[in-house]
């Protein structure tokens, strides 16, 4: 048993000396510091898609009537008991109409954070004030920036 401590601890002794200087010449930088804080939103313009949309009606118009009293009071009566929207009969086409629907697909929104003014386009409305990212990166020299 002994011996199998002491060969043990030598190979523990032996893996950290080798580890030592290789870890020693390794410098680790953290990548960037991010913090969270609040800006206060100056403007809010929503950005509209338009949709057009074409749908088929019917458009009819009304036969001619003989306009007496008596055919205009059956013709109240008759109206008034159809239980159906249909037009009355007469000469009928199919139509084609054309409607333009706007919605909200995005929002610009300008913010003020401790002077500086921004612009971001984001995808709801954040109210009066917006919660905004902030990362700081340290400039390395001879390091890449992406």
């Amino acid at each position: 048993m002994t011996r199998l401590r002491l060969l043990l601890s030598l190979l523990l002794t032996c893996a950290a000396f080798t580890a030592g200087p290789a870890l020693a010449q390794h410098t680790v930088i953290q990548q960037e510091n991010v913090r969270y804080d609040y800006a206060q939103v100056l403007r809010v313009t929503p950005v509209y898609q338009t949709l057009t949309a074409t749908r088929t009606e019917q458009r009819c118009e009304p036969v001619a009537e003989d306009k007496s009293r008596l055919s205009r009071a059956v013709g109240a009566l008759k109206d008034a008991l159809r239980r159906d929207d249909k037009p009355a009969p007469g000469n009928c086409q199919s139509v084609s109409v054309e409607r333009e629907f706007r919605r909200p697909i995005a929002y610009d929104v300008d913010y003020v954070y401790k002077g500086a003014k921004f612009r971001s386009r984001l995808p709801e409305d954040p109210g009066n004030r917006l919660r905004i990212r902030i990362a700081i990166t340290p400039a390395v020299p001879g390091a890449t920036t992406p």
